[in-house]
């Protein structure tokens, strides 16, 4: 037996992770992150079947904010629960959550849409958001989200945002999103926190990780494609009408 034939490769299991941002050793950009010192605060709640550890962007997100925390599970009896911290006042903490509400449907070209519980545009818009002192991501798929908002009543206490944004994640071809105003967990802090106080470095900041983290992917996918596997497609529904006999 040669020795070249002896060498093998390490599997992905025996990998170690980073202990910052839990991703494994190839896959990790985390280094030379520095805190953001923010007037928001950052909850990130993750689903726990979303726990992506290759193209998963929440702890990354979290490590840029000094006042940031990310929980993993379905359900918190209350926000502080889920925070770790009393809330004064729920209502000024935002929930991002899409559901059904589409910005490209609505009347208006704001990039951050406060809404009613109807899903309507809320009235003094300027008002609300710069009222905002903390924000919370749901970290998952569409349908993990809608389960992680229906499990956590105390989110109606809160106020509901949703984003307009000008381009579609870019994830691209790595991670197809359902919708166009869909974007990951660390664009959509990127978007949300830099608009709301104003501070478009934050936003610098967090798409330049985001960009590293792809790119390192892409090629560790060509080197070690067992610590990058692409989500699976899903099947095509056969709506021809089944025959009958």
């Amino acid at each position: 037996m040669s020795a070249q034939s002896e060498t093998t490769i390490p599997a992905a299991d025996a990998i170690p992770d980073c202990p910052r941002c839990l991703k494994p050793v190839p896959l990790c950009v985390c280094d030379g992150i520095a805190p953001i010192e923010s007037r928001i605060s950052l909850l990130i709640l993750q689903h726990p079947q979303e726990q992506d550890r290759a193209l998963g962007t929440a702890r990354l997100t979290a490590l840029h904010f000094r006042n940031a925390v990310v929980k993993i599970g379905l359900s918190w009896p209350s926000l502080a629960r889920a925070l770790g911290r009393p809330v004064a006042d729920p209502s000024r903490w935002a929930v991002l959550y899409l559901g059904s509400a589409n910005a490209a449907h609505l009347d208006t070209a704001s990039d951050i849409i406060a809404l009613t519980r109807k899903g309507e545009i809320a009235e003094h818009q300027r008002a609300i958001l710069s009222d905002i002192e903390g924000v919370v991501l749901l970290d998952g798929t569409w349908s993990q989200a809608k389960a992680l908002w229906w499990r956590n009543a105390w989110m109606l206490k809160c106020q509901r945002v949703i984003l307009n944004p000008a381009h579609p994640s870019r994830y691209g071809t790595l991670r197809r999103e359902p919708r166009r105003d869909g974007l990951s967990t660390i664009e959509a802090a990127a978007m949300l926190i830099a608009g709301l106080e104003k501070r478009p470095d934050i936003a610098v900041s967090l798409h330049a990780s985001f960009e590293r983290m792809l790119a390192r992917y892409r090629e560790v996918e060509e080197t070690m494609p067992e610590l990058t596997p692409r989500p699976k497609p899903r099947p095509k529904k056969d709506w021809r009408r089944r025959k009958t006999h």
